[in-house]
Formats: C-alpha cells, structure tokens, sequence
C-alpha cells in the first residue's frame, strides 16, 4: 500500500497532532478530521493531475478593461494599473488519479509543531497577503507561446487547491473533501480529491497575460499563440539529487507533489490575439459582461 507522497509533509501534520495538547487547535486542524472534511482523504494508491485543455479553449478572452492598483493580481503581477489589453482564461486541473492530492492545513505546514515559529515551515506554501489566504507554492505555471515556440509571458501560479467541479471518471464517488483555503484565523483544508478538479476561472487574480506592455515586458503583437499550462511542474533537485518532496524516477526532476504520471501534466491551447479586440472582446467569451472586482480576485469561484 503506497500513500500519497505529499504524505511527507501529511507525516508533519499527524506527528504536529500526536504531539499537541488536546485543546490546541493546530492539533485538531491536521487531521481529516476537520469540520470541513466529508469522507476523510484517501490515501490509497496515487494522484494523477491533468490539465483539462477544452475548459481552457472554451473559456478564454481578449479585451480592454482597467486594472486598478486595488486589484490583488496588479500588485503582485507589478504591473502599472490603468486601462489594459488583456488576455483571460479558465485553467482546470481534474485529478484522475486512485487517490487524493492531500495538503490539509497550510498553518500545519507553515508550522509544523505548532510553536508560532514558521521558521521550520516545509516550503509548501506561502501566505498571500491580498488574498488573506495561503497559496501552495509552484503548483502550476503559465507561458504563452509564439508559434515558432518563442516564449512571450510566463509566471508560475500557486493556488488555494479545492474541490471545485466534479470530473469523475470511474473513480470519484461524488462527494467532494476540501472545501477551504484557510487563513490565519481560520482552519484550512485542502487538496483535490480524486475524480474532482480544482478550476481558477478567468476573471480570478493572476489569470490573464497582459498584452500591451502594462506588465512591464515586451508588447505582445497580434497573432497566433498558445497558452501552455503545466501542473506541478518540475524542478531541479539539489546537488547530491535529492527532491524535498517528490522525484520522478524517469527523469530525476524534482514535483512538489508525486504522482502515478509526470508525462500527462501539460495542456496546451491555440488561441488568436487579435489588433483591436473591440468593445466585446475576441474570443469563445466574447461578449461576456462579468465585472471584475477587487473582491473576485480574492476568492475562488465554486
């Protein structure tokens, strides 16, 4: 029987749990006993991440809109606020794995032993301060492609990883498990239980290119491109080869999670950037009239 190798920080969690007093919450945080928990994780076999490149193709957009300074991507992204060409799209990572990706609490990796110290954290997450929610570092990266394979934009993305849409595929027996990112203040639980994807729709914060230069970086001309997207993506591991987390076997890379596949977690979209997007915009959701706010770009959409 093989757990899922992110078990690794999950041994940090229990051993943070077996060691805490019972009325410490850290305590009760690590466990899959958490009120947020349906079914507890299943730890049996393997995740297998994806990226589903149709919810991508249907769900992208070319526009102008204003990115004001108040707006959580702009001040991470550096970009200069105003009005923007942009370029928007969905991105679903479905796991269709035999068992889960399990995190649980980000404080329980931020603070293994529940000392306040976060100097001992596993280097899983990072506390993002706009959102008031912990991000699980490297969890995927974004690159928009020339058609000669020129690399216009790149960012690596991480995320608040839940249970959003079901995508069962023979395994998932449609009940979800990890439903909150958590704060400082408040209990997190996270993952993506198998048959069940994690979505960050397109008016969400960081998803989206800048087009004309209000990044900071060349403007992109129109044309063809392609919108990549790779989940857990690798990593060099350090020089004796070691992999803080996970390493794949074929190729000595380092993951942040492992997996039964490492070959399946790339998607790749071609999308059109045009000259002048029009007031609608350009694209499958041209014409989409979602409104953009400060407070969307904090949260998830479920």
């Amino acid at each position: 029987m093989r757990t899922v190798p992110i078990s690794l920080a999950g041994a940090f969690l229990l051993l943070a749990a077996c060691a805490a007093p019972a009325d410490n919450p850290t305590a009760m945080r690590a466990l899959h006993a958490s009120a947020y928990a349906s079914n507890g994780p299943d730890l049996v076999g393997l995740p297998d991440l994806i990226v589903d490149e149709k919810a991508t193709a249907n769900n992208w957009l070319v526009r102008v809109e204003d990115l004001p300074a108040s707006f959580c991507s702009v001040e991470e992204g550096n970009i200069i606020p105003g009005t923007r060409k942009v370029i928007r799209f969905t991105v679903t990572t479905p796991n269709i794995g035999d068992a889960d990706v399990f995190v649980g609490d980000p404080v329980a990796h931020m603070d293994p032993n529940g000392d306040g110290d976060t100097r001992d954290q596993d280097g899983l997450f990072e506390f993002a301060s706009c959102h008031n929610h912990f991000h699980f570092q490297h969890y995927a990266t974004y690159r928009l492609l020339g058609e000669d394979g020129t690399e216009w934009k790149a960012a690596k993305r991480g995320f608040c990883m839940l249970d959003t849409d079901p995508y069962n595929t023979g395994d998932g027996d449609g009940t979800w498990e990890y439903r909150s990112c958590g704060t400082t203040t408040r209990s997190g639980y996270q993952g993506i239980s198998a048959g069940w994807a994690d979505t960050y729709m397109f008016f969400l914060a960081g998803q989206f290119f800048v087009l004309d230069g209000g990044d900071r970086q060349p403007v992109v001309p129109p044309g063809s491109y392609i919108i990549e997207v790779h989940v857990n993506p690798p990593y060099a591991a350090d020089r004796k080869g070691n992999c803080p987390f996970a390493k794949d076997a074929a190729t000595g890379m380092c993951h942040q999670f492992a997996e039964s596949n490492y070959a399946n977690n790339i998607g790749r979209v071609r999308v059109q950037i045009p000259d002048h997007p029009g007031r609608d915009g350009y694209g499958p959701l041209k014409g989409d009239n979602t409104k953009i706010t400060a407070e969307s770009e904090q949260h998830k959409g479920h």
